[in-house]
């Protein structure tokens, strides 16, 4: 099959399952327990799973010309890789966002050994095991399920679909993006992208807000209030702990 092909199809697969992995992790390890919409899309996926499952599947499959003869060993050094390779991946994205779009979409910083809060030894072990999962749960079927595409090529219609979708919604966000990235600018900080929904979906002063799971930046204030709102309060509380009278 075309390689193209495989690796658009591992990438649905991949983005969607691991928005699914993220909406579950978010509500089990919440303290309000609410269901908050994962990632930097609208729409139920995040691409970041979507390469991953790529890196997974390419690492995976060179197994083959395996140059360590001992296979536990051999499939020691196999999960290492995908754990530095699933970590670089986060990274690169963490740093992206940080540098170019000042904005934060995650945050380990209150994480043992983390890099800029980006990455951090506790979740590149989860990425190890989550690369034992695939190789061992969900690899096979991920090869059936390949040779049943090549049989049926007509579902990569679907996958056009898919990625027709995406892109639009990737531009609708960009643009969230691009204002959060000029009020950073302008008030020489970094936007949390987590903080920011939070603040919206528990503003006090929206009676008659309903939080939209799939649109959760959208409230009856404009997002320029929002943020401006938080920055005030940011400050407040900067200056409440460095002692400066405001």
């Amino acid at each position: 099959m075309d390689i193209f092909l495989t690796l658009a199809y591992l990438f649905f697969i991949g983005s969607v399952a691991g928005w699914v992995l993220e909406l579950l992790f978010r509500n089990l390890t919440s303290r309000n327990k609410k269901w908050v919409n994962p990632g930097f899309c609208t729409g139920p996926y995040v691409p970041l799973y979507g390469f991953g499952l790529c890196i997974l599947y390419l690492l995976a499959s060179l197994e083959q010309y395996s140059l360590i003869e001992n296979p536990f060993w051999n499939k020691a050094v196999l999960f290492l890789a995908m754990a530095v390779c699933m970590t670089l991946i986060e990274y690169v994205a963490g740093v992206l966002c940080l540098k170019v779009f000042k904005v934060r979409l995650w945050d380990y910083s209150n994480l043992w050994g983390n890099v800029q809060g980006i990455i951090c030894p506790l979740f590149s072990f989860f990425w190890a095991v989550l690369g034992a999962v695939y190789y061992f749960l969900i690899h096979p079927y991920i090869l059936n399920a390949l040779h049943w595409l090549s049989q049926n090529l007509a579902f990569s219609f679907f996958i056009g679909m898919f990625f027709g979708v995406f892109i639009i919604d990737v531009a609708h966000s960009a643009q969230l993006v691009v204002k959060l990235k000029k009020f950073a600018e302008e008030h020489q900080v970094v936007a949390n992208y987590e903080a920011i929904k939070n603040h919206i979906r528990n503003a006090k002063h929206l009676k008659n807000y309903k939080y939209r799971f799939f649109s959760p930046f959208r409230s009856d204030s404009p997002l320029a209030e929002h943020l401006k709102e938080m920055y005030e309060t940011f400050e407040k509380q900067r200056k409440k702990r460095t002692g400066v009278n405001s």
